[in-house]
């Protein structure tokens, strides 16, 4: 018993090491997790602050990788375009949901509205030498006038979108396509511009924020 609880003393005193060499100044901790996202069998450390810089939706939110290398963390990777503002989510407030590793992919969930809601979980692979976006997944709607879904396979372009419509009077049939568009680059570093990115459906002229 002893034993495991100074193991896990020393791991606990490395990653507050880690934590602090490299935390944005009066910053707070949202989540921090682990796992192996570069393949090599030796897990990463994944943190976002709420750092004090603030915009007209809130406080802006640092996201850090980290990886050892020779026994020393170092910053594989950081950005403030991955992750909105504390108050990106609109009257539902906190549009941070929750962060996870999964074979390798780390996955970002945000979610925010009001009476009308909407969702998506970002999905990066470090390739190329940076985290790359592979796959988005996002719903939109508003119980008894529709909901939207998409599945977006950035590695493939396949995107497969669906609406299920409840109010037909106001917003027509439901529809589903699938459409491939290759050749979106997103990363951490330019996800969530200003601007939307838009696609829009040759067949159900549906547009596609994401």
């Amino acid at each position: 018993m002893k034993t495991t609880f100074c193991f896990l003393s020393i791991i606990f005193s490395t990653f507050c090491f880690a934590q602090k060499e490299f935390q944005p100044k009066s910053s707070e901790v949202i989540q921090a997790i682990d796992g192996d996202l570069d393949g090599d069998k030796i897990p990463e450390k994944v943190i976002v602050y709420n750092t004090k810089d603030t915009t007209d939706f809130g406080n802006i939110r640092e996201l850090q990788i980290l990886k050892k290398v020779n026994g020393k963390w170092n910053i594989l990777e950081k950005s403030r375009n991955a992750i909105l503002e504390s108050r990106g989510g609109g009257m539902m407030g906190d549009p941070y949901q929750d962060m996870e590793i999964k074979k390798g992919i780390l996955m970002i969930t945000q979610a925010g509205g009001s009476s009308w809601k909407w969702g998506y979980t970002d999905k990066y692979r470090f390739q190329n030498g940076q985290f790359e976006l592979i796959g988005y997944d996002s719903t939109y709607g508003k119980p008894e006038e529709y909901f939207s879904s998409v599945e977006f396979n950035l590695s493939t372009g396949q995107l497969h979108f669906e609406k299920e419509v409840e109010n037909t009077a106001e917003y027509g049939k439901s529809k589903k396509e699938t459409f491939i568009k290759k050749g979106v680059k997103i990363n951490l570093q330019n996800r969530n511009l200003k601007e939307q990115r838009k696609i829009t459906l040759p067949k159900t002229k549906e547009d596609v924020y994401f």
